[in-house]
């Protein structure tokens, strides 16, 4: 999704963009938004599996070889790596062409793909400071999101949700938080706990969990998946989730969070991303392992009580969006093909 709304700021300057991917996401996404999408095979490397990682060696180095023809093809005069697996293999190959190169952090830190690309990097566009990544090469623009029109009656309109009622958006990322999906079902079971008008609940459990969850009443919108978030986030009084890239999201539009990090993700990115937003006054964060119906319900209790503060921690995270992320990396790339010409 960054990936996107960088290229389509580039479209809207004149640019064409193509992109090089995978079979995940980008498969649907990029065709749909119209965009010509050249596949490349990559696979990660694991990190306690010696025979699986020779495997995935070799076919990383296969990519590598496709990547250089789709260079060859494209003869494109700027390259933007997203991040993924896959922006590795087609960077290098550009930079072996002297295409210049130019990358996108959205994490707390720089996962492999950029660290192989710093090098030949001329500029790494972060989400947020990185310790010890500092200097002319890194540049802090924010997270790139969609532009979106924010039409709360509409978006309101469509999740059958009264104007005047109070909804709290539950989601834990495309698969789901088993943690939170089980601490929020009991934490909202009963909305008289709630010093809230007509209060309601739109969670997003993720396919997996959803067969074992039942929603407590008629006020809980339990579903797998939400197609269009964005409009879900609209919607929202409050938001409660894990803090990936999706915080960036939550920001876009102004709402106030309680972000759960998930305590896995790699170099605890979640918990830093999340810490950013809470120092900035536009959420608060609970650890995983603290996490309970208890505590869920205390802290939503307090925040539905002070409509005061959670204006405040709307305002805060409007502030802290960053909303120009998109243009400025877009025009960060159209400097680097400029250099090239």
């Amino acid at each position: 999704m960054p990936a996107l709304a960088v290229a389509d700021a580039l479209r809207a300057s004149g640019a064409t963009v193509a992109f090089v991917g995978g079979d995940r996401a980008e498969a649907q996404l990029v065709p749909e938004a119209g965009y010509e999408l050249h596949r490349l095979r990559v696979a990660s490397l694991p990190r306690h599996k010696p025979l699986a990682a020779v495997r995935a060696a070799l076919t990383d180095a296969g990519a590598l070889l496709v990547a250089g023809r789709t260079i060859g093809q494209v003869s494109p005069d700027v390259v933007l790596g997203g991040g993924g697996y896959v922006s590795a293999p087609v960077g290098l190959a550009a930079a072996l062409r002297r295409v210049p190169v130019v990358a996108m952090e959205a994490d707390g830190h720089l996962g492999i793909a950029n660290r192989m690309l710093k090098p030949v990097a001329r500029r790494i566009c972060t989400a947020l400071p990185i310790p010890g990544q500092e200097g002319a090469k890194f540049l802090v623009t924010g997270r790139a999101v969609p532009p979106l029109e924010a039409d709360r009656d509409a978006a309101r309109a469509r999740f059958k949700v009264p104007p005047e009622a109070t909804l709290v958006v539950v989601f834990g990322g495309s698969l789901g938080a088993r943690t939170i999906n089980h601490a929020a079902l009991a934490a909202f079971a009963d909305p008289g706990h709630y010093a809230a008008k007509d209060l309601r609940i739109l969670h997003a459990a993720g396919e997996r969990d959803l067969p074992d969850l039942q929603a407590p009443g008629p006020h809980y919108d339990l579903r797998g998946y939400v197609s269009g978030f964005m409009e879900a986030l609209v919607a929202a009084d409050l938001v409660i989730a894990r803090s990936g890239g999706s915080v960036w999201e939550i920001a876009a539009v102004g709402k106030p969070a309680v972000l759960i990090p998930y305590p896995y993700a790699t170099q605890d990115h979640q918990t830093v991303n999340a810490r950013h937003f809470e120092q900035a006054g536009a959420a608060i964060v609970i650890p995983d392992a603290e996490l309970t119906a208890e505590r869920l319900t205390a802290t939503v209790a307090a925040l539905l009580s002070d409509p005061a503060r959670l204006a405040a921690m709307g305002a805060a995270a409007t502030a802290a969006a960053r909303p120009t992320a998109a243009a400025d990396i877009a025009a960060e790339v159209l400097t680097a093909a400029g250099a090239k010409r």
